[in-house]
């Protein structure tokens, strides 16, 4: 008995690996990483929503659940993509503009 033909591949774009710093996306047999500290946006986000990911043309990438879109050149080159998210800007300006309190006691 021989096994049927496998099906084409339906999914051009795919979620393979989650870690605490970010996840892996195969696009067109080649993986990328997308950082969280460099997509801060996704941090939050639940496994179906990050794993519900489209490729609508070659070049970009939607996540509908997040609405969020990204060109996938952002993700080989980001330097040419130096806009950064408002909440990682925030963060950081606080963290610069922040100097540690130390608490006053009076003898």
């Amino acid at each position: 008995m021989k096994s049927s033909q496998r099906g084409r591949n339906t999914s051009a774009v795919e979620v393979t690996n989650i870690s605490p710093d970010g996840f892996w996306l195969l696009i067109g047999g080649r993986e990328r990483f997308v950082s969280f500290r460099a997509f801060p946006w996704f941090r939050e986000a639940t496994i179906a929503a990050l794993t519900n990911v489209e490729l609508p043309s070659p070049h970009h990438l939607h996540w509908p659940e997040l609405d969020i879109d990204l060109a996938v050149e952002s993700l080989d080159h980001p330097e040419h993509y130096p806009l950064i998210s408002r909440a990682l800007a925030v963060k950081e300006r606080r963290t610069a503009y922040e100097a540690p309190r130390k608490s006053r006691r009076r003898p």
